[in-house]
């Protein structure tokens, strides 16, 4: 399989898929070695996450440089990701303890009787990774799974292999055991030899139509599924804003990491009494992105990790919108350069009829419409299937949470966007998908419950 920088459209290295055997091996060897991994002392699997996260910051640099070539993430947001890392690892080392601890829920002398709940590891996750934020969803999964006593299968996104190849790098130096942590490397055939394999959870990252297609091949045999896929999340920008201020705030949660966020802004909606002024700053402030090399510190936008495929899908989101009456305020189009760069794109005078604000565009690609009142905005913000984020924009807190509650999304912002917190659960509803992560319910989701009854005599 051929690594290549998007960038360039260079080949960066050339590495060995999986095969079917080393799958079936692998999933064998991590199903022996998981009971020893369980019973290692909680404080001895703290110390390995440590010892990864210390080798993390050690070697940021080098780590950012290889996800910015492979993926074509801009230096400076690849150091941004690493950096977070270190948060979320925080947190799950302060919840391991709380989350896996038994809990006694009633104690009678009379009947002499306690009810305990304890909490078992799963036994071996399958994790399908992603390759837009590898370090952060993948961490998300694989860092709860291995505190909590699971064995992890990881099989990160094609698009990032060298990355995900890098993870397991450092987990087994810093004490993982090879057999508990797996890499396999590949595209689509390894992640469904993966699914075929007799494991406890399957985790994956993607899109709607692959993650449907990933519940049914695991659904016959009633084995748990965590799904995190796409969103067509949705801003409304109320009449008493700081317009300038939600103008950067918006257009930043919509272009970056070039849009390629499942929880990017994709569709705007401005109350008509701030229309013209919202929409001359928020074109001001996409105009002075920086296009261009992803290693060159200025650099904003960056090429899209998909290739010739996003590319592809964003020229017929805008040919759709133009065909319907829509209209390209800037970009629009493949920028004449080598690698597979998009121009960031604002789209106007477009309704909910056409793709671009339908369909996840995953891209540097934007419609706004105007509205003329909140009711108009929350029929708008909740005319789809996806429900990941949204996000309202306005002086008064009253107004954004009663709106908000109104909408059928995982995660709620006021004056702020594309955003994600380890202290609070990240899920989707709808077409966005199943399960969640993060929060102290995304450690013990890598657990199970054994309710016991004991009776004294």
């Amino acid at each position: 399989m051929r690594v290549v920088d998007p960038a360039s459209a260079k080949t960066l290295a050339e590495v060995a898929e999986a095969d079917d055997r080393a799958v079936a091996d692998g999933c064998e060897r991590a199903r022996l070695a998981q009971p020893a991994w369980a019973s290692t002392p909680l404080p001895v699997r703290c110390e390995a996450v440590r010892r990864f996260r210390a080798l993390v910051v050690e070697r940021t640099e080098a780590l950012a440089r290889t996800l910015t070539q492979e993926v074509g993430k801009p230096i400076t947001q690849s150091r941004s990701e690493l950096a977070g890392l270190l948060g979320r690892i925080d947190f799950f080392l302060d919840e391991v303890e709380q989350a896996a601890r038994d809990q006694v829920v009633l104690t009678s002398a009379a009947d002499r009787l306690e009810e305990r709940i304890r909490w078992e590891p799963l036994g071996v996750v399958a994790n399908i990774s992603a390759w837009n934020y590898p370090w952060y969803v993948g961490g998300n999964v694989f860092l709860p799974a291995l505190l909590t006593g699971n064995a992890v299968l990881y099989k990160p996104s094609e698009y990032a292999t060298l990355t995900g190849l890098a993870i397991a790098d450092l987990l087994h130096e810093s004490g993982v055991p090879r057999d508990v942590f797996q890499t396999f490397v590949g595209g689509g055939a390894v992640g469904a030899e993966l699914l075929a394999r007799p494991v406890d959870m399957v985790c994956f990252t993607g899109s709607h139509a692959t993650g449907v297609r990933v519940a049914a091949a695991v659904a016959p045999r009633l084995v748990k599924v965590q799904l995190e896929l796409g969103g067509k999340d949705p801003v409304y920008v109320c009449d008493d804003v700081d317009v300038a201020a939600a103008a950067a705030s918006v257009a930043d949660g919509a272009f970056y990491n070039t849009g390629q966020s499942c929880c990017a802004v994709e569709r705007v909606y401005v109350h008509e009494d701030v229309w013209r002024p919202f929409l001359d700053a928020f074109v001001d402030v996409v105009r002075g992105y920086t296009v261009g090399d992803p290693l060159d510190e200025r650099t904003y936008i960056g090429p899209l990790a998909r290739r010739e495929a996003a590319l592809s899908l964003l020229a017929d989101q805008v040919a759709d919108a133009t065909a319907h009456g829509g209209r390209v305020l800037l970009g629009g189009q493949r920028v004449p350069r080598p690698g597979f760069f998009f121009a960031p794109t604002v789209l106007v005078d477009v309704d909910q009829t056409m793709r671009a604000m339908r369909e996840e565009s995953f891209g540097p690609l934007i419609g706004l419409a105007p509205v003329a009142s909140d009711d108009e905005a929350v029929a708008s913000m909740g005319d789809t299937e996806y429900g990941l984020t949204a996000s309202v924009y306005t002086a008064d807190r009253d107004r954004a949470e009663r709106l908000l509650a109104r909408l059928n999304v995982g995660t709620a912002y006021w004056n702020c966007c594309d955003r994600v917190s380890p202290r609070l659960p990240w899920t989707g509803r709808g077409a966005s998908g199943l399960g969640l992560t993060l929060g102290q319910e995304g450690v013990r989701t890598f657990l199970r419950p054994k309710a016991f009854h004991l009776r004294g005599i």
